[in-house]
């Protein structure tokens, strides 16, 4: 279980009155969480979701989870992280955090293109095999169907936005090219 290996009750902007026992929170949102009162609990809060739960049927989750249906908003991958910051019916914004010397999958999309921000860090892109430098500052697009990717020399910090009519993980096609 989660809390068993917590070294501390809280994680994140949170806090908890003198009443609280045995309670353990993390908080991955940019905004305080307050408990009261709460016994045997734990309460998670990230931009998957919000979960609240007595530390028994917390293990349970699972199948309720999987009913919920929704697209991960957050999610650490080998590379480094992405975090969605707005869905629109045609769009959506992506923070990604790409670690040094660590690229995405050199990857083609059907249903939409994709405007790359370099925010921070310097690295390389590959557009239909053609490679290009990159540094904080740079604008990258990438219309529908091309094939792309992009590698990060330093820590990079990208802001992705993805235009289509269908915006879904369903829709990336991996190639075996490595630059």
């Amino acid at each position: 279980m989660m809390s068993e290996v917590m070294s501390e009750n809280v994680k994140g902007n949170a806090l908890l009155d003198d009443k609280c026992e045995n309670t353990h929170v993390i908080n991955e949102l940019g905004i305080p969480l307050l408990c009261m009162g709460c016994k045997n609990m734990i309460v998670a809060a990230s931009n998957d979701g919000i979960l609240v739960s007595d530390k028994e049927t917390s293990g349970y989750m699972k199948p309720y989870v999987e009913k919920l249906g929704n697209m991960a908003m957050f999610a650490e991958k080998s590379w480094g992280t992405f975090t969605v910051l707005d869905v629109q019916i045609n769009s959506m914004t992506v923070n990604i955090y790409l670690k040094e010397n660590h690229s995405m999958k050199y990857h083609s999309h059907e249903q939409r293109s994709e405007i790359w921000t370099i925010v921070s860090g310097n690295g390389y892109v590959v557009v239909d095999g053609e490679k290009k430098l990159v540094k904080t500052g740079d604008t990258i697009s990438v219309s529908k169907g091309a094939k792309h990717l992009i590698h990060a020399q330093t820590d990079m910090n990208i802001i992705e936005i993805q235009i289509g009519e269908s915006i879904s993980v369903k829709d990336k096609h991996i190639f075996l090219e490595t630059f």
